[in-house]
């Protein structure tokens, strides 16, 4: 069983068509391609953190019938586009605003992560250490050595676990000039 994490599918947006996904020449064509990306890397038995703007536009059939069309344990951290419909599926516990998890990557070693959907420049735990996972930037923001995007902008239109994005943080840029002051490494 892994865990894994995304943000940003907008299932059944057509905006999202416009601002960067192009590729696509259907909503049903972007549904359709982001559902068999999730599948081919979750495993019914996973976990999937998914950190906020599930669906935008979707009707609550749809929500459900994507929902139910993805493998894995579905866990939300609220973004600014989840509305009812997209809060009242049948999340394995009740959505969130923010999450804080520890975990291990495959090496055995234990991480402290924050969840949110939205970047921050400051967290809970980052002067521990702390890993920042967010979305909602939909790649345009630089990952440093502590936090990272993980939305499906991002990360070639799928989830990513943990040892994915500890690769990611070692080749992102140094930790801002403000934290290096204060000893933040």
């Amino acid at each position: 069983m892994a865990t894994f994490f995304t943000a940003d599918t907008h299932f059944g947006d057509p905006h999202v068509l416009r601002h960067g996904r192009a590729q696509y020449v259907s909503v049903a064509a972007h549904d359709a391609a982001l559902i068999d990306a999730w599948n081919a890397v979750v495993g019914p038995e996973d976990t999937v953190w998914h950190l906020g703007d599930f669906a935008v536009e979707a009707s609550r059939e749809r929500c459900a019938a994507v929902f139910s069309a993805l493998h894995g344990t579905k866990r939300l951290v609220r973004g600014n586009h989840d509305s009812n419909r997209v809060l009242d599926l049948p999340w394995a516990d009740p959505p969130v605003e923010s999450a804080r998890l520890t975990l291990a990557d495959g090496r055995g070693r234990d991480w402290r992560l924050f969840l949110s959907h939205y970047a921050h420049r400051a967290w809970p735990g980052l002067w521990r250490e702390t890993l920042h996972l967010f979305g909602h930037s939909h790649g345009w923001l630089p990952d440093t050595s502590r936090s990272c995007d993980v939305g499906i902008d991002a990360c070639d239109g799928r989830p990513v676990d943990l040892d994915a994005i500890l690769v990611r943080l070692e080749a992102a840029e140094l930790v801002p000039e403000e934290l290096a002051r204060h000893g933040v490494r």
